[in-house]
């Protein structure tokens, strides 16, 4: 069977790092004239390589969230039963497991074919081109487009973390209706560390995807409290998720052996729009809590991002 766009995709020629680091307008050119070629590639490549998208979801979840998410979908009410799953280990700042370490070799299985299909991914802005490095939401031109991951990743956000990132940061109701995403890899030869800064995000889940198999050192996450002038150290675990107001400042220390595999997925409001920190929370309830936004994608692409606002830098 001939997989004409595969081909047609795999033969393109990527923009070089610089061009992209520098946001020519060729790199925009590129990604948007491609844009349904590289749409179409991924459907070819599921077929071609008989991808098993079907090892995408929700039992890849530890089996704890798993449940108490599904319970207060059915009954809102139940919902202190998911917050009682996560750990506040600094001001706005959250810890949880996240993935089943145990299963995570099934996503990572199907992540690791993607990052070698040859279909031209585009990183995210700032960092080294290295294979683990993709935009993921389909509001970013040339992210990993492949429908089943698609699949997954929506019920990521829609499922999971927009109702908790909700119930622990009430504030965002509202300004969560968008979403963001990308993957990251920290290893000693190319993206070692992330300086300080804060996200274009009313909330940011950060979750990391190393086997139980695979150790790093280094690497650490630090998050910086302004009313104290302290800061909180945290460590990733294989499959665990820190959760954080994305004004919250934070920074990756360097990594000094192995890897660290991360997804970095974002909420905002329509526009880019983020909260007031000093505004008044609204009381609202549950049942808002546990449902899906009424505001609909607003379109607009991370290329229209500030650069240094969303990405490693």
């Amino acid at each position: 069977m001939a997989y004409q766009h595969l081909e047609a995709a795999r033969a393109l020629t990527l923009p070089s790092r610089e061009a992209m680091l520098q946001r020519a307008q060729s790199v925009q050119q590129f990604w948007s004239g491609n844009q349904e070629l590289l749409a179409n590639a991924w459907n070819e490549w599921e077929a071609a390589e008989q991808v098993d998208g079907n090892s995408l979801n929700c039992s890849l979840l530890d089996a704890h969230l798993r449940k108490a998410v599904n319970a207060a979908w059915e009954d809102p009410s139940k919902e202190l039963d998911v917050k009682s799953l996560w750990q506040q280990v600094a001001p706005g700042v959250y810890t949880c497991q996240f993935f089943n370490p145990e299963q995570l070799g099934k996503l990572r299985a199907f992540l690791e074919k993607a990052w070698d299909a040859q279909i031209p991914l585009r990183p995210p802005y700032g960092i080294v081109l290295n294979r683990k490095g993709a935009m993921l939401d389909a509001r970013s031109e040339g992210h990993l487009a492949a429908p089943s991951f698609q699949q997954f990743y929506r019920e990521l956000i829609d499922a999971y973390m927009r109702p908790i990132a909700r119930l622990l940061f009430p504030e965002i109701i509202g300004y969560d209706s968008q979403s963001f995403g990308f993957s990251i890899n920290y290893q000693p030869s190319t993206d070692t560390s992330i300086r300080p800064h804060t996200d274009a995000s009313s909330v940011t889940l950060n979750i990391n995807l190393n086997l139980p198999t695979e150790s790093f050192s280094g690497s650490a996450v630090n998050f910086f409290d302004a009313s104290t002038g302290h800061t909180n150290e945290l460590m990733f675990t294989p499959g665990s998720a820190i959760i954080h107001r994305g004004s919250v400042p934070h920074a990756a220390l360097p990594i000094t052996s192995g890897e660290r595999t991360n997804f970095v997925f974002w909420l905002f409001g329509k526009q880019g729009s983020l909260p007031n920190p000093k505004g008044d929370v609204q009381p609202v309830d549950s049942k808002a809590r546990w449902s899906m936004p009424k505001a609909l994608n607003d379109n607009v692409t991370t290329a229209s991002f500030p650069q240094d606002s969303y990405a490693p830098f």
